[in-house]
């Protein structure tokens, strides 16, 4: 797939059946701030630690003629553990502590679709609700943002330059996906890979790939769950503003057979900052928002086999 002159060329082949195993660990540690800083103490307890185990099947279901395919990803173990138990008032402790256990148990066997473009971009994904309604509000949405993350790495995130790359080539692609039903966000965002050698990974021969990447996420206007047309912008009367800046970097190893991912490491830094700027019956000034922002940073590692 490569020759001394001419490069390696990159590029992820689709074959029905196909099934890759991984094995990922991500630890997430997250802190929140607000302005003013009494605010906190009206907030529910989140977690700020947060740590997931897991083992996933994931097989290639449908390859389209424009090169794109549904994979399905099926949880065959999963752990999660958080210090939400230990932030949680007395009371709830004990439930706490029974709600991550038994969100664990429900999670393995559980399976969702993800699709991908014919670079290996995430293009959305389904059957995330089915596994999260067990879950506490709380966990929600950063479980919700992890699965993501999570699927975005195992298809490779677009890394695909389309033509052969030399050692030590960088290139750039950029990123966006609209917001669905199940994915109420919109994200835009670009990547810049640096092809920095070759390996065997186990009996595979794999390119060594280094990353970063920088992205955005916005809440969708309206409620698409809500099945109806997203509400028009009204900015003379906006008074909450939600918006996700996320950056990260990693060392990726991909088979050069097909584009598989075999190896991923990164880590990916996420703030989430919401500002009101007004409030029924209460005058705020522009320069005294109310803001809330969690920052997280979440360190990924993912060890893949099969064919």
């Amino acid at each position: 797939m490569g020759h001394p002159d001419r490069g390696i060329t990159l590029a992820r082949r689709y074959r029905p059946g196909q099934t890759m195993v991984y094995r990922t660990e991500m630890h997430t540690e997250a802190t929140v701030r607000t302005e003013p800083s009494g605010l906190k103490a009206f907030l529910p307890p989140l977690p700020t630690d947060l740590t997931t185990k897991q083992q996933n099947t994931v097989t290639v279901r449908t390859v389209r003629a424009d090169g794109s395919a549904d994979l399905e990803n099926r949880f065959d173990r999963f752990d999660l553990e958080s210090d939400l138990p230990e932030r949680s008032p007395r009371e709830l402790r004990d439930s706490a502590v029974h709600a991550q256990q038994n969100f664990s148990q429900q999670v393995s066997g559980q399976t969702l679709v993800a699709h991908y473009d014919r670079q290996g971009g995430l293009l959305g994904f389904e059957g995330a609700d089915a596994i999260l309604q067990s879950t506490t509000a709380l966990l929600r949405e950063p479980l919700r943002e992890a699965l993501r993350l999570l699927l975005a790495q195992m298809g490779g995130n677009s890394l695909s330059p389309g033509h052969p790359v030399k050692l030590n080539e960088e290139w750039t692609s950029k990123f966006s996906s609209q917001p669905t039903e199940a994915e109420p966000w919109r994200v835009e965002g670009e990547s810049t890979w640096r092809y920095s050698g070759k390996t065997r990974y186990g009996q595979v021969d794999a390119a060594i790939i280094d990353f970063r990447f920088t992205d955005v996420l916005t809440p969708a206007l309206g409620d698409p769950r809500g099945g109806g047309a997203p509400a028009p912008a009204k900015p003379p009367e906006k008074r909450l503003n939600v918006r996700v800046l996320g950056h990260g970097e990693g060392r990726l190893l991909v088979a050069l057979d097909d584009g598989r991912i075999l190896q991923n490491h990164a880590n990916a830094h996420h703030s989430l900052k919401a500002t009101l700027n007004a409030l029924p019956g209460v005058s705020l000034p522009p320069s005294d928002p109310v803001t809330v922002e969690i920052t997280s940073q979440t360190a990924l590692q993912m060890e893949g086999t099969g064919r």
